[in-house]
């Protein structure tokens, strides 16, 4: 099972240029499509440095689906 979900709001290990570090997953699979929450930036890396750069996930798509019923 994949451990990341489209929708999931990750938290960098290192900020991004813009000073933000978190990151919205807007696709999975090989390579992560990633979305800076702070400047909108679209980042598309490979999944292993997207595992190492993860410090923690903080809110899951299944969380917020749960939170709309």
């Amino acid at each position: 099972m994949n451990r990341y979900q489209v929708g999931d709001v990750v938290r960098t290990r290192k900020p991004h240029p813009c000073g933000g570090d978190r990151w919205e997953v807007m696709r999975t699979g090989i390579d992560i499509r990633i979305r800076c929450l702070t400047c909108g930036r679209v980042v598309m890396i490979p999944r292993p440095r997207f595992e190492k750069s993860v410090r923690a996930i903080e809110r899951t798509a299944s969380d917020d689906n749960e939170t709309d019923e």
